[in-house]
C-alpha cells in the first residue's frame, strides 16, 4: 500500500480549532514574558480585549491566506513563506486596533506596547511550528518498507539528485535507502543534504563500489554528457549492481517525462551531449501563436516536433500525415500532454498538390518532416522515391509559396552531402527546391541537416533490441563503420533553435559531435540488457549494404560554415543551388523517367545534376541486405 494512504490525514477544521486555543496562548504569553507575575491580574481585562481581537482579526485573516485550504503533510518554505505574511498581516491589525483602543481609554493606557511585538512573534512560532509539526507527525508515520532496504547510491549532489533523496526518504515503492551521494563539486565534499553525506567524486565510484555495501546506484543529473553516464553505467556493470537513471535533459525540455521519474539506463543515455542554452525568446516569436503545420506527424521526428511545438503555444498545430494509425497515436499524445492544445490532424499525402493547397490556407509555419528514408528500399525503388521525396517537396513548397506561408523547414540529412545512394540524392533535390524558393520569393524557407536519430522507427536500435530479444545474432555491416547520432529529443530542440534563426536561404547544420562506431553501439546495447557481447550475444559482420558509405559528411570540405548565435548549430548561405530554370528542366524530366519506371535513366540524370553524387556506382541492392 502506498505510503501516502498510511499517513494520518489532519482535517483543517481540528486545524482551526488549535488556531483558536494557539491566539489565546500567543496573548496571554505575550503579557506573561513582558510582566512580572503579580502584575497580571491588574492587566487582565487588556489580555481578554485583546484576545477578543485577536480571535476576531486574526481567524479572518488566516482564512483570507488559506492557511485552511493546505494541506500540511506537504508544508515547504512556500507555505513558510505564507504563514509569515498571513501571522504579520493579523500582527499588525491586531495591533492597529489595540493601540486605538488604548488612545480612546478603552483599555488601560499603561499596557505595555511591547507585549504587541511579543505576540506576534509567538503567533509566528506556535502557528507556524503546529503546522511544520503535521508535516514531521506524517513523515514519522508513513509506511514501513517491505523487509530490508536497498541501498541506494546516489549520482549527482545538485537540486535533481536532492529531490530524488527526498522522493526516496518519503516513499517505500522503491524500497531504496539512499547512503551517500557522488558528486566533482570540491565545495560539496564531506557536506550533508537532507542527512545524507557526500562520500565522494564520481571519478571514484569503482573504490566506493567496493567499499560500500550499494544495491543500486540511481544517476541524477539530467545534464550530464554521455561519457559521464558510461563511465557510471561502466563501473555497475562490472560489479553487477542494477543503475537507474533520471531522463536526459532535451527529454525534460520536450515535456515527455517529469524530472521525478527514474528509468532503466537507455542506450540514448550513452550518447548525451552537454546542453547548451538556447534562445527561448526567438522560438517562442516564431511558433506562439501561430498556425503551425508539420508533415510527416507520425513519425519519429515529427512527432517529437510537434511535442515540442506544442510547448510553445501555438494558435493551431496542425499535424498531417498519410497513416491513419500513426497520426491518431500522435493526436493521442499531443491530448494527453497539452489538453487545451487547438490540434488538428489531417490524413493526407504530399504527394497530392491540390490536397496541400486547401490544407496549407492561412498556415503561417511548416516543418516538412515527411519523406521515405530507408537506404536499400529507395534504392530499389526509385521511382517512389523520387516521387515522395522530389516531387512532394515540390507540392509543399508550391502550395506554401501559393498560400504566403511565412516559414518553412525541410527536415534534410547527412546523406545529401556527395550523395552514394538514391534516398540522398533526393533529399539534396529536396534541399535545392526549397532554397530556390527562398531566393525567389525572400520568405524565411531554410533547411536542417543532421544525421541518424536514435530510436526512430526503423533506425538502427529497434533492429538490435529485436535481434538481441531473439536471442542474436546482432548484425552489423561491417566493423568500422561510423555514423552520426542524437537522441530524437535532441535533434528537434537543435530544429526549432535553428528555425528560428531562418532568414531565407539557409542550409543549417548540426553539429553532432564524433561519429559512433556502430559495433560499439552493438556492444553498448547487449550490456545494457544484462548480457555480454560474444559469449551471450553472437555479433555478425554482413558487409556493407548498397548505397552506404563506411562514413558518412555532414560538411563538404571546401564549403565555410559560419557559426550561429548557438554553438551547436552552424549555417551555410552558399549552398549549390539550381537555378528556377534548370529546376523546371530537371523535374519534369525526373517525373517522365518515373512515370516511364525507367530507373537507371533517373540515376544518370541525379548524378548529373547533384554535385559530388555517384549514385550509379552503387550496386542495385538484394532484400537480404535491407537489415
Amino acid at each position: 500500500m502506498d505510503a501516502i494512504k498510511l499517513r494520518p490525514h489532519f482535517r483543517n477544521r481540528y486545524v482551526l480549532l488549535g488556531d483558536l486555543i494557539l491566539i489565546v496562548v500567543s496573548v496571554m504569553g505575550s503579557f506573561a514574558l513582558r510582566l512580572d507575575v503579580a502584575q497580571l491580574p491588574f492587566y487582565l481585562p487588556a489580555m481578554l480585549v485583546m484576545c477578543g481581537a485577536a480571535l476576531l482579526i486574526k481567524l479572518p485573516v488566516y482564512f483570507f491566506f488559506g492557511l485552511y485550504r493546505r494541506i500540511w503533510i506537504y508544508a515547504s518554505t512556500h507555505e513558510l513563506r505564507l504563514i509569515t505574511a498571513a501571522v504579520t498581516t493579523a500582527s499588525v491589525l491586531t495591533s492597529g486596533v489595540m493601540l486605538l483602543l488604548l488612545s480612546t481609554g478603552v483599555v488601560y493606557p499603561g499596557m505595555p506596547r511591547s507585549a504587541l511585538g511579543i505576540d506576534w512573534l509567538l503567533s509566528l512560532v506556535l502557528i507556524g511550528g503546529s503546522r511544520f509539526a503535521l508535516r514531521i507527525l506524517a513523515e514519522q508515520s508513513a509506511a514501513p518498507r517491505n523487509g530490508k532496504s536497498r541501498r541506494a547510491l546516489i549520482i549527482g549532489a545538485g537540486d535533481a539528485g536532492a529531490l530524488v533523496v527526498r522522493e526516496l526518504q518519503k516513499s517505500s515503492q522503491l524500497n531504496l535507502n539512499p547512503i551517500g551521494f557522488l558528486d566533482d563539486d570540491p565545495a560539496k565534499q564531506r557536506q550533508e543534504i537532507y542527512g545524507v553525506p557526500v562520500i565522494g567524486l564520481v571519478g571514484e565510484i569503482a573504490d566506493v563500489l567496493d567499499n560500500q555495501h550499494v544495491d543500486e546506484v540511481v544517476f541524477a543529473i539530467p545534464s550530464a554528457p554521455g561519457r559521464l553516464v558510461r563511465l557510471v553505467n561502466d563501473a555497475c556493470r562490472l560489479k553487477g549492481i542494477p543503475s537507474r537513471t533520471m531522463p536526459g535533459i532535451y527529454e525534460l525540455i520536450g515535456g515527455k517525462v517529469s524530472v521525478s521519474r527514474l528509468r532503466e539506463v537507455d542506450i540514448t543515455d550513452l550518447l548525451r551531449r552537454e546542453p547548451r542554452r538556447i534562445h527561448e525568446e526567438m522560438i517562442g516569436n516564431v511558433l506562439s501563436g501561430k498556425r503551425v503545420l508539420v508533415t510527416g506527424a507520425g513519425g519519429s521526428i515529427g512527432r517529437e516536433l510537434s511535442r515540442q511545438i506544442a510547448r510553445w503555444n501555438p494558435g493551431e498545430l496542425i499535424i498531417l500525415g498519410h497513416g491513419e494509425n500513426s497520426i491518431f497515436e500522435t493526436l493521442l499524445e499531443l491530448r494527453e500532454d497539452e489538453a487545451s492544445l487547438a490540434v488538428t490532424p489531417v490524413i493526407a499525402d504530399v504527394k497530392d498538390l491540390e490536397r496541400l493547397r486547401f490544407v496549407l490556407k492561412n498556415v503561417q509555419v511548416i516543418f516538412h518532416a515527411a519523406a521515405h528514408k530507408h537506404v536499400p528500399l529507395m534504392q530499389a525503388n526509385v521511382e517512389e522515391a523520387i516521387l515522395n521525396n522530389v516531387i512532394g517537396t515540390r507540392n509543399v513548397v508550391e502550395a506554401a509559396t501559393e498560400n504566403n506561408v511565412e516559414r518553412l523547414v525541410l527536415i534534410s540529412t547527412d546523406k545529401a552531402v556527395r550523395p552514394a545512394n538514391v534516398y540522398g540524392a533526393t533529399k539534396r533535390l529536396a534541399e535545392m527546391i526549397v532554397l530556390d524558393a527562398a531566393h525567389r520569393t525572400t520568405r524565411a524557407y531554410s533547411v536542417v541537416r543532421f544525421g541518424n536519430v536514435l530510436g526512430s522507427r526503423g533506425s538502427v536500435i529497434p533492429i538490435f533490441k529485436r535481434q538481441i530479444a531473439s536471442g542474436g545474432p546482432v548484425k552489423v555491416t561491417h566493423p568500422d563503420m561510423e555514423r552520426y547520432f542524437m537522441t530524437i529529443p535532441e535533434a528537434v530542440h537543435l530544429v526549432l533553435q535553428a528555425a528560428s534563426m531562418g532568414r531565407g536561404g539557409e542550409a543549417f547544420l548540426l553539429d553532432m559531435g564524433k561519429q559512433i562506431r556502430i559495433l560499439d553501439l552493438a556492444e553498448d546495447l547487449i550490456r545494457l540488457s544484462g548480457l555480454e557481447p560474444g559469449r551471450d550475444i553472437e555479433i555478425e559482420f554482413t558487409g556493407i549494404r548498397p548505397g552506404e558509405k563506411l562514413r558518412e559528411e555532414l560538411w563538404e570540405p571546401e564549403k565555410i560554415y559560419d557559426r550561429t548565435a548557438h554553438p551547436d548549430i552552424f549555417c551555410s548561405e552558399h549552398e549549390d543551388v539550381m537555378t528556377s530554370d534548370q529546376l523546371q528542366q530537371t523535374l519534369p524530366r525526373l517525373e517522365l523517367l518515373m512515370s516511364g519506371g525507367h530507373a537507371d535513366e533517373i540515376i544518370a540524370l541525379l548524378d548529373e545534376v547533384i554535385p559530388g553524387a555517384n549514385i550509379r556506382e552503387t550496386p542495385s541492392p538484394e532484400m537480404t541486405y535491407v537489415v
